[in-house]
């Protein structure tokens, strides 16, 4: 079993940068693949991000590539997204995710999910 707790969101204007943070708890923690997902409000939950249990591979949301970063620290059980050049179209609840398998961009499809974090951009 593992738990996942996001931090690190708030309100920010355009242009500004948020990194999250979410730790990862339990039981062989840092051998899941990490994703990040997103949810605004009327919308579908949406892939943004993910890296391997290693850290060696990502992949990110065109609708966010070049702006995000997503990183892991195993050491400390933890799995990072710096946002950059934030958007009003960034506004999300913003959730991490483990996985036992490397690329996957469907919700369903992960195991464990923290209670996520709001991250609000204003023009």
């Amino acid at each position: 079993q593992a738990q996942l707790v996001e931090s690190g969101g708030g309100l920010v204007q355009a242009g500004d940068s948020l990194r999250l943070s979410c730790v990862v708890s339990g039981r062989t923690s840092n051998n899941y693949a990490m994703g990040w997902f997103r949810q605004a409000p009327g919308k579908e939950r949406e892939f943004v991000a993910a890296i391997s249990w290693s850290g060696g591979s990502t992949l990110y949301a065109d609708s966010v590539k070049g702006r995000f970063t997503i990183s892991r620290d195993n050491d400390k059980n933890s799995v990072f997204l710096q946002m950059n050049t934030l958007e009003p179209g960034d506004t999300a609840v913003y959730y991490c995710a483990a996985a036992t398998r490397w690329g996957i961009r469907t919700p369903s499809e992960y195991d464990y999910w923290g209670q996520g974090t709001q991250v609000t951009v204003s023009s």
